[in-house]
């Protein structure tokens, strides 16, 4: 059978019809679309603390009756009168826009809240968990829903659920820590029960000890790191030398100075190249090792491979004239155990030597900068190499010392003049009766 087409005419009238119908139809799609943008535009940009955040909450509610974000902002500048007899209200008011998103997490932590406001617990807590039900990959409702528990003395439940937000939120972990650290007297114990066991998590505990200042807590959780893990961030261990070293905590401080590679053959107890093979740092490069502030062009301190006692190198210091109060040049920072008792052996030697003021060299406490002791002050003129022996015992306070170059006072203005060699600085466990001596 043929097919047949049928051609349908419409009259001008009907198609004009059709035509404006569908005009209205998309004019009004558009209104709703703009309208509601909009809305929530306006609701997004308005302040709380605005003289017109009312009118504007009232004009995006009528832009977008539908997004709860406008209600919420009617319901926050309500909130923010303080009226305790409002917190039903408002309570019933985040209620209504729950049902508006009830997928979104974020309006169910706003109803917690307002019901916890409310008085309203039992209800709160339910909401605080349906944020949990819709989020269960998000650190945040799991924060939310521990400090409600914590404000409810529920302290296991609540660590429960924050201890959660500390695997993979570095922001939580750090606030986690803290509330676990003031919670609980400051007990690391009760700190790390909160923490897993990842390379990410021992780091931040590293950081989070230290900046308290409890850097033998800091130097044992990085010391459970394994090398690699070190490495992954290898900043970490150099801010936490200098951080430490800041704080006068030397004895952890110099184990992060080693192992960082600011001072990789420095440890506790032990004068960093005493045998003076490898010359001294400028300024702030090194930790514990020999330092040299060039802070006078009458002193000079470098490394002398023509005069050594020992070994290939020693330390030359070239006085031209200097006539400072303190040489207080070279000058190392070592690592030392309290109420000790120490014996500081080294070998100096000294050329056209010349001053009123000989030099000598001092150790100072540096974690009060209290003088220890003192060497005999050196020949003047020219002498062969000769052995030093200063004795001295640290007190309860002291985890550094400063072993520096010093000279007697003999005024303002007392020049000297000459050379001095040191080679050979030994640091070691003395006796009382000797310090004594």
């Amino acid at each position: 059978m043929t097919g047949q087409i049928r051609i349908v005419r419409v009259s001008k009238l009907t198609g004009w019809a059709v035509l404006a119908a569908t005009l209205a139809c998309l004019a009004v799609f558009l209104w709703i679309a703009v309208s509601w943008r909009a809305g929530r535009m306006f609701a997004e940009e308005t302040e709380l603390n605005q003289p017109d955040t009312k009118a504007m909450a009232m004009l995006s509610i009528g832009l977008a009756p539908a997004d709860p974000m406008t209600h919420w902002l009617k319901v926050s500048e309500e909130r923010q009168a303080f009226d305790p007899g409002a917190a039903d209200n408002i309570a019933n008011s985040f209620e209504d826009i729950v049902r508006l998103a009830p997928y979104d997490f974020r309006w169910w932590i706003e109803l917690g809240r307002a019901n916890e406001q409310a008085e309203r617990m039992d209800a709160a807590e339910k909401a605080f968990l349906r944020a949990e039900d819709l989020a269960p990959a998000y650190s945040f409702p799991k924060w939310q829903l521990g400090n409600f528990y914590l404000r409810r003395g529920r302290i296991d439940e609540a660590f429960v659920k924050l201890r959660a937000t500390t695997e993979k939120n570095s922001v939580y972990r750090e606030q986690v820590f803290s509330l676990a650290w003031d919670f609980y007297g400051k007990d690391p114990a009760m700190v790390e029960q909160l923490a897993d066991d990842s390379p990410e998590v021992r780091r931040s505990l590293a950081v989070f000890y230290a900046q308290r200042g409890a850097s033998a807590d800091a130097l044992r959780n990085w010391n459970l790191l394994t090398d690699e893990q070190k490495k992954a961030d290898p900043q970490i261990p150099r801010t936490l030398a200098q951080g430490l070293h800041d704080q006068r905590k030397y004895r952890e401080a110099v184990e992060f100075s080693r192992q960082s590679g600011i001072d990789p053959n420095s440890a506790i107890e032990t004068v960093t190249n005493g045998d003076m093979e490898k010359g001294p740092a400028s300024g702030d490069e090194s930790l514990f090792g020999w330092k040299f502030h060039r802070a006078d062009g009458k002193m000079d301190i470098s490394s002398d491979s023509s005069v050594k006692r020992s070994g290939n190198r020693s330390m030359r210091v070239t006085f031209k004239n200097y006539i400072g109060v303190e040489a207080a040049n070279p000058v190392q920072l070592v690592a030392v155990q309290p109420n000790t008792a120490y014996v500081l052996r080294f070998w100096v030697r000294g050329e056209n030597l010349k001053s009123g003021g000989p030099p000598l060299i001092q150790i100072i406490n540096a974690n009060d900068d209290v003088p220890l002791g003192s060497s005999q002050p050196f020949d003047g003129g020219t002498f062969d190499w000769q052995e030093r022996v200063l004795a001295f015992i640290t007190p309860s306070n002291c985890e550094g010392i400063v072993i520096r170059t010093n000279r007697v006072y003999c005024g303002d203005s007392c020049p000297i003049s000459g050379i001095l060699w040191y080679d050979d600085f030994v640091l070691e466990r003395g006796s009382s009766d000797a310090a004594a001596e």
